[in-house]
């Protein structure tokens, strides 16, 4: 806000910190911890740090330190994309007698290269998915949880 809106505009939101104000010394855990808290996605970083007591500058700072730290322990660079581990559970075939029956109209169908699970929502991706694609629904997914 400029100082020509000073007084124009209403004010969006006002902090009232209350006590001496002392300097808190946080250990890496916990610093970890709130960190992992505010990538959940289930409320926003800066209602994370303010439940923690910190500034949001303060959380966004021991964010950007713990990739920074991430980056240099991997030789990774900021664009490689980032993997999470993947479950892969053997399939139980059971051997049937071949028998000989039409083919249905379904022949033809991408059988799904990748299966998601997010909060109990299943997404299964054929082969050759469009990524940009696959990104929204992905990230619509996260929006909803």
């Amino acid at each position: 806000m400029s100082c020509a809106d000073a007084g124009t505009k209403p004010v969006r939101r006002i902090d009232v910190f209350t006590g001496a104000g002392q300097r808190r010394d946080w250990s890496d855990e916990e610093k970890a911890a709130i960190v992992a808290e505010s990538y959940s996605g289930l409320e926003s970083a800066c209602a994370v740090a303010q439940r923690h007591g910190l500034s949001h500058a303060q959380l966004f700072t021991w964010r950007r330190k713990l990739r920074e730290m991430g980056l240099a322990k991997s030789d990774a660079t900021p664009t490689e994309p980032a993997f999470v581990p993947a479950i892969v559970e053997p399939s139980i075939i059971e051997k049937k007698p071949r028998t000989k029956r039409k083919r249905s109209r379904s022949f033809g169908k991408a059988i799904p290269a990748i299966e998601l699970e997010i909060d109990g929502v299943s997404v299964r991706i054929a082969k050759g998915a469009d990524a940009r694609t696959i990104a929204a629904v992905i990230d619509a997914l996260k929006g909803g949880a």
